[in-house]
């Protein structure tokens, strides 16, 4: 297949040097914004010109779109345009606005729906979500940018959907993973045969036995990652070998409560950089765990690969009446050189709350950290010394193991 554009196979020299190029500039435009006074306001912008620099910036977190934005400044200051100037704005929970554009592939949806066999002549049913929040116009845009023609379908109305796939000609579905099947089981009720070969999936889910049904009955099923914020993150090619990172987005993996990047392989938060000039997020933390895929994806694009979604990066967790959370970990770890790692893992006793907190170190005696560790966490518990290497590299600052019966 024919790629979307050259940029998904250029070198990755070639992709280093229009980072060089284009960054400085960036984090320029973005400290220019009031909502990133404060955060970037030490940050030499001449000297972001490429990844390594990058992560020396301070992340932005998710919770911190909710105080940033006022009536007055509705995108939190983030935004290089007023929310007038938009076409689209949206209300996610929190609540967080996000502002969007007709303009084409705004989201950069279409590399994945290309990738996914979707264009000019396809039809495809959009199902989803059209009311405020942003993945309906998302998956639109992305279907546009690709020519292809597409029916606002939205969720709900199973016999309804049913209907309009069989008399639109429907070939192609973009939804939730498992909303797809809802149609096809409905449609096998009424005698309706479909034609749906293609789905681009997101916002939940994939599991390997749904995607297996679908290929059953001739469907190719490949999802993608993205969030209302950033758009388009990662998606899958044919190859179905991880999620290939788009060319819009700078990815890293980081340890959770930190910005600090974790070698390749490890589980950690994505946290991403839009290039977007319109709404420019600098290493935006997105709370999602995953991890970097090393080498290259047997279908030629060249980008970095991550495994998609491992879960979730707040770990925040109540201990003993209080919240414990991945930042206060990554505190006390900073305070103390000799510590190269902290899992807090959480347990009950004796129908108590218990805390112990392993730290890697070469250290002999807890004594030494006993008196940080109640200061830093504002909760008690054991502590143990386990040599370097030996705590899980899985993402995981904070681990709960508590049950709970009836």
């Amino acid at each position: 297949m024919k790629p979307f554009d050259d940029w998904e196979r250029r070198s990755t020299q070639e992709r280093d040097a229009s980072l060089s190029d284009c960054l400085p500039e960036l984090i320029r435009n973005a400290q220019s914004l009031q909502g990133n006074a404060a955060r970037l306001a030490d940050i030499d912008p001449a000297s972001i010109t490429g990844r390594a620099a990058l992560a020396s910036v301070p992340v932005l977190r998710k919770s911190e779109l909710v105080s940033l934005q006022t009536p007055q400044a509705p995108l939190g200051g983030l935004s290089a345009r007023g929310a007038g100037a938009y076409d689209l704005l949206f209300q996610s929970p929190g609540p967080i606005y996000e502002p969007g554009q007709t303009s084409e592939d705004w989201w950069r949806l279409g590399r994945f729906l290309h990738a996914c066999g979707i264009g000019r002549g396809d039809v495809v049913q959009n199902c989803f979500g059209y009311h405020l929040t942003p993945a309906g116009h998302i998956f639109e845009n992305g279907a546009r940018a690709v020519g292809a023609t597409v029916i606002p379908a939205g969720t709900g109305q199973t016999e309804l959907q049913v209907q309009a796939a069989a008399h639109l000609g429907t070939t192609a579905y973009a939804g939730t993973p498992d909303y797809l099947k809802v149609i096809l089981e409905k449609a096998d009720e009424m005698g309706v045969s479909l034609g749906i070969t293609k789905a681009a999936v997101s916002g939940g889910a994939l599991f390997p036995a749904l995607r297996e049904a679908y290929a059953a009955r001739g469907i190719v099923c490949l999802q993608c990652y993205a969030t209302a914020e950033l758009g388009n993150i990662a998606y899958e090619s044919a190859a179905m070998d991880g999620m290939i990172v788009d060319e819009g987005v700078i990815v890293e993996i980081v340890t959770p409560g930190t910005g600090d990047v974790v070698p390749d392989g490890e589980v950690g938060e994505v946290v991403v950089t839009s290039l977007n000039p319109d709404y420019p997020l600098i290493r935006f933390a997105t709370g999602d765990l995953s991890a970097v895929l090393p080498g290259q994806s047997p279908c030629g694009r060249t980008n970095m690969r991550i495994k998609g979604w491992m879960g979730r990066a707040d770990q925040t967790t109540k201990i003993k009446g209080m919240f414990v959370r991945p930042e206060q970990v990554a505190v006390l770890v900073a305070r103390h050189p000799e510590v190269q790692r902290v899992r807090v893992v959480v347990t009950r006793e004796n129908d108590q709350d218990a805390m112990e907190v392993r730290m890697e170190t070469t250290a002999c005696t807890p004594d030494v950290f006993e008196s940080s560790v109640a200061d830093t966490l504002k909760v008690s518990g054991r502590l143990s010394l386990v040599e370097p290497g030996t705590l899980p590299r899985d993402g995981k600052v904070i681990e709960d193991l508590r049950e709970y019966t009836t």
